[in-house]
């Protein structure tokens, strides 16, 4: 009996992965359990193991292709307990795979087996008749975009067609017309009206009236290619600012009574190998604020928003491939101990490159930590499908008017502005706000349990 081996779904926002290396061949043997092939997301990169015990049957994907999440990637026979000879097909005989392979199998097959191009831009080619193959990819690694697609389709891969009556079809060889870019805006335009959406300029190329100049080299330029994570990180980016339209609101933060309780128990955490920082007290007052202001809790679906019930807060910490974000899981239900507890081992496993994608999948909110050096404050962009992320600043000594038995006085304390980016679609300035200034409550009363 044949088993598909599919792409899982690798986090909540990984839509697709890159197969990077197989570990097995056609007709090995292979234990149930057994890594079979590893997978790199733009989150991190995982083994998948084999579903059942058997004999490796088909690879239906090769190393390099980039495959959706559920995709038939192979095969096994299950059961079957000695190596045979890899299936091979008579040339010209037709091969039956399962439906759940076929799409797969399509978007592999020759003559474009050997060109880099996700699922997606393969699906739009066979609509437009390209052959993949003889189209120059201008993407990472030269990699065939859906732009690339589109050019060697018509060459006019931006012009949006204004509505019109229908018209009898023009003969076959007329050439088709190309917008001017007045034409393009006022195109857009009516598309626009119409409820028909936005269509984004191409990176590095421009949109409409607008070019982006060429490059010229210049002596002591230093070209640096995307890394696979910093390319995603930036399709990540693009993709937040496009989708959610962000606001940014800022509060000012005393720190003295929180300070004055973590100077009083930091050398007790640290004698337990645990460092109590500011980030654990921002981190529990954010999940007490989120459970209180549940609409920053959430994510936009198609017509409709989710309201989570459990409040898993995302953490940016530092590791050798870059900015990674792993989870708190019901932070809610945590004190400071088991907040500091999580972070730091977090932050361990992400600086010595063992984190994994379980680690990161699931954040319903995220806090922002740019450490000693992270300036006043900034504008953090949000870690989609979340609606906030709350960003902290720099601690800065600075003189504040202090309220003591009706009187006012003078003090030097510690202070912090921390800064919301929101989804106003669904998170109105008034949630926001009163979101922000809880968080600013419970950090100034500090009235934590240590």
């Amino acid at each position: 009996m044949l088993i598909d081996v599919t792409l899982p779904q690798l986090g909540e926002s990984v839509s697709e992965g890159t197969i990077s290396k197989w570990l097995v061949r056609e007709g090995d043997v292979v234990e149930k359990d057994r890594p079979i092939v590893s997978i790199a997301t733009d989150k991190a990169d995982s083994d998948l193991p084999a579903p059942v015990g058997g004999r490796v049957a088909r690879l239906l994907a090769k190393e390099g292709d980039v495959v959706p999440v559920k995709a038939v990637i192979a095969q096994i026979e299950q059961g079957a307990t000695a190596a045979a000879t890899p299936l091979s097909v008579a040339p010209g005989a037709p091969v039956s795979l399962p439906p759940a392979a076929q799409g797969l199998a399509a978007t592999v097959a020759a003559p474009s087996r050997s060109v880099l191009a996700t699922p997606i831009v393969r699906k739009a080619a066979l609509e437009h008749d390209v052959d993949l193959s003889s189209v120059q990819g201008t993407g990472q690694r030269g990699r065939v975009t859906r732009d690339d697609v589109m050019r060697a389709a018509g060459g006019n891969d931006h012009a949006i067609p204004a509505p019109a009556a229908p018209t009898p079809p023009a003969p076959a060889a007329a050439p088709q017309p190309v917008a001017s870019p007045a034409q393009r805006t006022q195109q857009l335009a009516q598309l626009v009206n119409q409820g028909g959406g936005f269509v984004p300029p191409i990176p590095g190329v421009g949109f409409g009236a607008f070019k982006v100049p060429a490059y010229r080299p210049q002596e002591g330029d230093k070209i640096v290619p995307f890394t696979r994570r910093r390319r995603i990180t930036a399709d990540h980016m693009t993709y937040s600012k496009f989708a959610s339209p962000h606001v940014v609101t800022v509060a000012e933060v005393d720190l003295h009574n929180a300070a004055r309780l973590r100077d009083a128990h930091k050398d007790r955490y640290k004698a337990e190998g645990m460092s109590l920082t500011m980030l654990a007290f921002v981190v529990v007052a954010t999940a007490h604020a989120l459970r209180e202001n549940s609409n920053l809790n959430a994510r936009v679906l198609e017509d409709t928003y989710v309201v989570f019930r459990d409040i898993n807060v995302g953490v940016a910490v530092d590791s050798p491939d870059g900015l990674v974000v792993p989870v708190v899981r019901r932070a809610d239900e945590l004190g400071v101990r088991g907040i500091v507890r999580a972070i730091d081992e977090l932050a361990r496993r992400a600086r010595g490159g063992k984190i994994t994608i379980d680690d990161l999948a699931g954040a319903t909110f995220s806090v922002s930590n740019p450490g000693l050096k992270g300036n006043l404050f900034g504008g953090a962009i949000i870690n989609q499908p979340n609606v906030g992320v709350l960003r902290m600043g720099e601690i800065q000594k600075r003189v504040v008017v202090v309220e003591s038995g009706g009187e006012d006085s003078i003090a030097i304390h510690p202070i912090m502005y921390m800064a919301l980016s929101y989804d106003h679609r669904v998170v109105d300035g008034v949630a926001a706000n009163g979101f922000l200034w809880r968080v600013t409550e419970l950090l100034e009363k500090a009235e934590f349990e240590v």
